[in-house]
Parts: C-alpha cells; structure tokens; sequence
C-alpha cells in the first residue's frame, strides 16, 4: 500500500483516540511488497471495519456486564451445560422466585421467553407478576401466542390487564383474543401466526411471502392457501412448494383438496387424536365459515398428550388434575378433601358389612386373616381393567357398542385369571386350614370377586362419561368401595351358609 493511500486513511478517518489505537495496529501489519500485496494481506484494515470494530467490541463488554450481572443473580445459566432453552428452564427451577427473576431481567428479551415457555405455567406466571411490568411485556412479545395465554391464563387478571397494557397494540389484541376462548378448546392451544398465501397466487410468490414473514413467524410445515376472505383452499407442504415449477399456480398446487381441519370448540384432546391419526405435523383450525383462524402443532399435541396423562392419573385417586408440588397447600386441601370423605363413606359401607358377620368371624377367627385377601385380589384385577379402559378413553373415540363389548372383554379376563387364582387360593387354604369347605368358600369367592372386580373396572369410567363426569376422575375410589364391601360381603356370607 502507497503512502499516497496511507495519508488519504489518514484523512479520512476522524481524529479520535479509537481510530488512532486501530491505526496503529494497522500500521504494524506489513502489506508492501512488489505488487502492493503481501502475504498478511488478509490482516489488513480497511476504513469500512472501524464500526465493526467497534460493534463487536462494545457487544463484547456488554456481554461481560450480562454474565457478570447473572452471575450476581446467583446462576450460572450463561454457561455451555445450558445451551437449550429447555434446560435453562430446568436450572430456573432450582432457584427461588427472586432468583428467577433477577435471571431473566438480565437475560435478553428473546432468551427470556424461550426459557420462560419452557417453565410450568404456574412458576411462570409467579415469575411475571414479581417482574417488572414493562422488562414482563418484552419478554411476552417475544413469545408465540399460544405460549403467552398459557402463562397468561395462570396470571392475576389485574395484573394480566397491566401486562397487556404495555405490549403493542397489535400483541395485546391478539393475546386477548386468544384469552377469551376455552383453554381445553382447539382455539384456546392453537398458534395463530401462521403464513398464508392467496388462492390466485404462484409458487414463486408463496416462496417470497414465506421469506418476508418467516422472522416473525413460528417455522413453517405448511402453507395455507386461501381466498380473499381467508376461507381455507388447502393446504401445502413446503416440500412440494420447493419441488414446484415456477409460475405453477397454487390454485392448482391444491387442486380439489379436501382439506382436513378442526373446529375452533373441538375438545382439545379430540385435536390431539385426530393429530395422531393423519400423522400431520400440524392441523388448521377453522370457524364455522371455514375461516382459518390458526393452527396447531405436534409441539401442542404433545403438552396436550402429557397433561391429559397426568390429569388422568392424578383424578383416578381423586387429587387435583392441574395439581403440583408448587400447588398451595390450601388449595390441594380443598381440592382433595371431598373425594377424602366420599372414601370414608364407602368405607364405612364395608366396615358395617363385615360387622353383620361379626359372630361368623368371632367362631373363626381365621375367616378374618383371609378375608383382606380377597378383597385386595379383586382389588388389582380391577385397577388393571380401569387403566386399560381409561387409555383407550383417552387415546380414541368409543361408540357405546364397542365401548361396553369392552366391558365384557375385561369381564372374561377377569373370569379367566379368576379361576386360575380362586384354584390356588383353594388349595392354599386347603394345606393351611385342612378345611375343604373354608378352602372351598375362600376360592369361591375369589373367582367372584375378581369377576365382579374386572366388570366395575371396566363400567365405572363409561358411568362416569355418560353423567358427563370425567372418566378418570376419582374412579379408583368408586372402585376400591364395589370391590371391597362386595368382596367382604360375599365371602362372609358363603362362609355363614357353609360353615356355620
């Protein structure tokens, strides 16, 4: 490089003291040789690098400041162990409130919201009304819809109108939008930023609209075609968009699709079957019109899926379907107080049983030693068909003549696993007592307790669904109650007619 081009750096560049320590070190890389040129060519600085210079060295700082600042916070989720989103909402939860919040009032908007989605609603909402409001509603604007009502749903409804209130208009509508419909609806889970291209246009430009939109938008699997008044025409895989020949029209990209969509008040586990069923990555929800008004994802379908679980199993004992261990202990209380009684109550039912046959079982004192026998076996064969029975409600669709040749499915398992049992009950009892006839009650009544058993197991979620009671919900207990006054009832009353 000349001097000539040397002094015209010079009198380009501003007089300042950043511009003179860059300078320098340009001054000290050689870059002349007989072409001009040299081999360290490639380290030489040219007047455009000053701002970039710059830049990276003042987001350098600030990046220090960041993680010196969570560091304070008393966290270490800058460090490589928490790369993914998903686990820095795990370290979040080891800490206490004021912890968590500190983090993500450090932590940039964007990384704040995919960790904040990745947190139980309920922890997530404690962490937005204990922020401040204006660091709260960047982080929400950052989120996916959907992710932000399920927060949102869990948050004090003062405080979730001043959190609105300090998103941007456009946000707050769509957010509050989402609120008014029914959380356990297709509209109440679906995302609602979703591209869509017109039913006239072309692939190219269906292409161009997916890269005008796709930073403000959840990655696309699909795009929806639609008319003017955004009545949904089909859909198209970004594949086939990719494979298409230019110009092609998407009106004929869909052809005469039937397209495969929910309503927006379909039952959101109806969604989750139906997502399963087609094998799609997401489903369309649609109004009455057939206006597309969002869709939902296999990401949904899975929290859908998990809750659903969860719920079940945690009703089938009569705990509370949304409880956690970060539920109020107050609320857990109130929640599974009743069903806690009802227990009592059916409870008292088998215990005033067995107190008719309290001179049976004063005569043989061994009919008491086998009698909690009895009712547990019976017992587990009707927790087995009730799982079985609450899966299959919650994986598919039953029609009432399958659902109750269901019934008489676990009614013939229970039969058969009921023989075999009540035969080494009998020869138990036998080599135990030497009583044929206490051998021969006691194995009598196993076979018909376990029968009886297997037809509550599998009858007591469809009573409940058909009252419409959720099938789950607290069905254990009905069934502990049948199976146990039954049991008690039919072995000491064989063992009054046959021994005494």
């Amino acid at each position: 490089m000349s001097n000539t081009t040397d002094s015209a750096l010079e009198k380009d560049l501003p007089a300042s003291a950043e511009n003179a320590e860059i300078e320098a070190v340009h001054k000290e890389i050689p870059v002349s040789d007989e072409d001009g040129k040299s081999e360290e060519q490639e380290y030489a600085w040219n007047p455009g690098d000053t701002a970039d210079y710059s830049i990276e060295e003042d987001s350098t700082e600030e990046d220090s400041v960041v993680e010196e600042a969570i560091r304070r916070c008393g966290s270490d989720i800058d460090s490589e162990d928490f790369v993914h989103a998903a686990d820095r909402a795990e370290h979040l939860e080891d800490l206490p409130l004021s912890k968590q919040v500190c983090v993500l009032s450090h932590l940039s908007p964007e990384d704040a919201a995919d960790a904040l989605a990745e947190l139980d609603e309920e922890m997530a909402s404690d962490v937005l009304e204990s922020m401040d409001a204006d660091d709260a509603a960047q982080i929400i604007a950052e989120m996916d819809p959907d992710d932000a009502v399920d927060i949102l749903e869990e948050v004090d409804e003062d405080h979730r109108d001043i959190l609105l209130s300090n998103l941007p208009q456009e946000d707050a509508e769509q957010l509050r939008n989402l609120l008014s419909f029914d959380p356990d609806t297709a509209a109440g889970v679906m995302n609602t930023e979703i591209i869509m291209a017109p039913y006239e246009s072309t692939v190219d430009e269906a292409i161009q609209i997916i890269r005008s939109e796709l930073e403000e938008k959840e990655m696309p699997y699909y795009v929806y075609v639609v008319d003017d008044h955004e009545v949904l025409k089909g859909v198209v895989s970004l594949r086939d968009l990719m494979l298409a020949k230019q110009g092609t029209a998407m009106e004929d990209m869909v052809g005469r699709q039937d397209v495969i969509s929910v309503q927006f008040d379909a039952d959101k586990a109806e969604v989750a079957r139906e997502l399963a069923h087609y094998n799609f990555i997401c489903l369309p929800v649609v109004d009455r019109e057939e206006h597309l008004m969002g869709v939902i994802t296999h990401d949904d379908v899975l929290d859908i899926v998990l809750e659903e679980a969860s719920s079940d199993m945690l009703g089938m004992v009569g705990a509370g379907q949304d409880e956690t261990v970060d539920t109020p202990w107050t609320r857990s209380v109130n929640i599974r107080l009743p069903w806690l009684i009802i227990n009592m109550c059916t409870s008292s039912l088998s215990a005033f049983i067995v107190s008719l046959f309290e001179g049976s079982i004063a005569e043989m004192a061994l009919l008491a030693v086998l009698m909690p026998m009895v009712a547990n076996q019976a017992g587990n064969t009707g927790q087995q068909a009730l799982a079985v029975m609450i899966r299959q409600l919650a994986t598919e669709s039953f029609d009432a003549k399958r659902s109750w040749g269901a019934v008489v499915r676990e009614s013939k398992i229970g039969l058969g696993t009921g023989i075999i049992m009540a035969l080494l009950a009998f020869f138990g009892v036998l080599l135990l007592s030497g009583n044929n006839l206490l051998a021969f009650v006691m194995g009598f009544s196993l076979l018909l307790d376990m029968f009886l058993g297997a037809i509550a197991g599998g009858a007591i979620p469809l009573v409940l669904r058909s009252i419409g009671r959720d099938p789950a919900q607290a069905s254990s207990i009905f069934l502990t109650a049948l199976t146990d006054s039954g049991g008690f009832f039919i072995f000491l009353g064989l063992a009054t007619m046959f021994l005494f």
